[in-house]
């Protein structure tokens, strides 16, 4: 089995009706972290499926979704301050 890679996942979506799918269709893939923000540890064959079902949610909207794919030495460095935590500790590598 490949090893996982840690994916934060930032989305400006003004509608609604289309924001509320993305954050569903998130859950599925990962930990609601911040308002628009989720962290998610997944295969790539995983993030080439959330990637693909956010595409056919946000097509023809006007929106905006990221995906920052996090190196492993830069997730030990990061912090965090107040409450929460980070996504699950997994062997991460970036692809």
């Amino acid at each position: 089995m490949a090893a996982a890679q840690f994916v934060v996942v930032v989305y400006d979506i003004p509608c609604d009706r289309v924001r509320t799918r993305v954050c569903n269709e998130l859950k599925n893939y990962g930990d609601h972290v911040q308002l628009s923000v989720f962290e998610c540890v997944l295969s790539e064959e995983k993030y080439l499926q959330m990637k693909e079902a956010l595409e056919e949610i946000i097509e023809g909207a006007e929106a905006s979704v990221r995906f920052y794919r996090i190196c492993r030495s830069c997730v030990e460095r990061s912090e965090l301050i107040g409450k929460g935590s980070f996504a699950s500790d997994v062997d991460i590598y970036i692809a």
